[in-house]
């Protein structure tokens, strides 16, 4: 079920595998081939973009228009020690194609504002190369979290992984690469998990070495790039997924929706969504930065806000 985003929201939680690739050019995104039907929907949202280009609204207008979703989730297993707990979740910034440090100044002075106790990343910080992050690094540092800034890679990382990673854990982030940190507080705690990219072929995501270890009974929040991976976690105790990749699809057309919608994306691809008979909550962010075409269209760039509450069962 999609719960549309909305300003302010309240929620109550108690809780694809890839197509046959065509002979088509790679994405330049890890090795990996697109299928037909997504290289011909690329093509229909370029023309598309083009013409919306000529007002000049979904290249200069709309991919600065950034949109603050605020929204409270609620659920019975997580700690009254952390009820209240504000998170800030951001995903796909892209520098280096349509967004550089000047934008990241204005994207940490919204997270500031919000005066979040944790922050997430999910995926994609660099369009390609890992230089173009090095002007941003001293920015995200002065970023600040009481229960810390936690980061996965996105599919457009991996080209440079190593070096994006050194360069994010010097901005103040943990990079999880398939693993887990416990939060605690008190004598109550909460665990971070993050994986590897699911386009990604080596090396994968593995849920059981990222979640392996967590304390049963132990609320747990997911970093994964991909948002259609939900349907593949369904077997752990997961209460929250943060995921990104979509864009939202990046343009939608009134009455036909998104064009394009790339491989792990396909299936959930903005906002609010509960997966699975646990009912695991995920959601869809779409993203600070542009890839592969400058401009947006009825989907703005986002920043999401959610409060976590504990309610009784």
């Amino acid at each position: 079920m999609n719960e549309p985003s909305q300003n302010k929201s309240r929620v109550s939680a108690t809780g694809g595998g890839h197509g046959n690739l065509a002979e088509l050019p790679s994405t330049g995104t890890g090795g990996k081939k697109i299928t037909r039907r997504q290289f011909l929907a690329r093509g229909a949202a370029a023309l598309i973009g083009a013409g919306l280009l000529t007002g000049g609204y979904s290249w200069k207008g709309e991919p600065s228009w950034l949109e603050i979703n605020n929204l409270t989730l609620e659920w019975k297993e997580l700690p009254a020690s952390f009820s209240g707990l504000k998170l800030v979740h951001f995903s796909d910034v892209h520098l280096g194609f349509n967004k550089d440090a000047g934008d990241v100044k204005r994207l940490i002075r919204h997270i500031r504002e919000a005066e979040p106790d944790l922050i997430c990343f999910s995926g994609d910080i660099v369009d390609s190369y890992p230089e173009d992050l090095e002007d941003s690094v001293p920015l995200f540092a002065g970023l600040t979290a009481p229960l810390g800034k936690f980061a996965v890679l996105g599919n457009h990382d991996y080209k440079h992984a190593e070096q994006l990673v050194g360069l994010l854990e010097a901005a103040g982030f943990t990079v999880l690469r398939n693993r887990h940190v416990l939060i605690r507080r008190g004598d109550e705690s909460i665990a971070v998990a993050g994986m590897e990219d699911y386009l990604i072929n080596s090396p994968g995501p593995d849920p059981k070495a990222a979640m392996g270890g967590i304390p049963p009974g132990t609320f747990t929040v997911l970093l994964m790039h991909e948002p259609d991976y939900a349907d593949f976690v369904q077997e752990y105790s997961i209460q929250l997924q943060l995921s990104g990749h979509s864009h939202g699809g990046q343009i939608r057309v009134p009455f036909m929706g998104a064009p394009f919608l790339p491989d792990g994306s396909v299936k959930y691809v903005s906002g609010l969504y509960t997966v699975g008979d646990q009912r695991m909550k995920l959601y869809v962010n779409r993203g600070f930065g542009e890839t592969y075409m400058p401009f947006r269209f009825m989907c703005r760039p986002e920043l999401t806000v959610f409060t976590l509450r504990q309610v009784e069962g």
